[in-house]
């Protein structure tokens, strides 16, 4: 394994982002669309081709806020950012919406490639995403770690796409709401 480096995803990017994600879609055809979904759609009708043409059209309208994470010429990571407001399904969660959704961009998912994890991939993909939000002048930065299981057991990568709470407190996050939920809720000021 070489040094990570990490880019934005730009359209000239897409491709890296498909090789990353394989035929599936990253995790069941996501397509890093699930946060995307507005009030009525159901998951299974998006799930795999239309989530991936989803998020192609957007990326193509630089509309999403990406990181790649890249070992040598080989991309092994992903993380999604940008505004709170972009991400329909967060405003919709009791646990996870806010008053000041408007001054706050979200960190709402990663992506790690399997043998890769554990190896400081998702810490550069988090690093990257908060000095670019740093240099568009945001004022709140939110992400949503996966709770920490009681008995000290490590969280299973399926469950952990949303980053872990060490992840986040390194970064200089504090959690400040939905303490005892799935998904908690943690900020900082890029």
């Amino acid at each position: 394994m070489g040094e990570i480096t990490t880019k934005d995803l730009t359209s000239k990017s897409w491709p890296d982002l498909e090789r990353l994600f394989g035929k599936n879609g990253a995790c069941g055809g996501c397509w890093c669309m699930s946060w995307r979904v507005e009030k009525g759609e159901k998951w299974d009708a998006i799930k795999g081709d239309e989530a991936k043409r989803r998020m192609r059209a957007l990326v193509a309208k630089g509309a999403v806020h990406g990181v790649l994470a890249f070992d040598g010429d080989e991309p092994v990571g992903w993380c999604n950012y940008g505004p709170k407001t972009d991400f329909a399904k967060l405003a919709r969660s009791p646990s996870l919406a806010t008053d000041d959704a408007a001054d706050v961009w979200s960190i709402p998912c990663f992506f790690v490639k399997s043998g890769r994890r554990g190896s400081g991939v998702a810490t550069a993909l988090l690093s990257h995403a908060v000095k670019a939000m740093k240099a568009r002048g945001v004022r709140v930065a939110e992400g949503y770690p996966v709770k920490p299981p009681t008995d000290g057991a490590k969280i299973p990568a399926a469950f952990a796409w949303t980053g872990t709470r060490p992840l986040f407190e390194d970064a200089g996050f504090a959690v400040v709401g939905n303490e005892d939920g799935g998904k908690q809720r943690a900020r900082r000021r890029p």
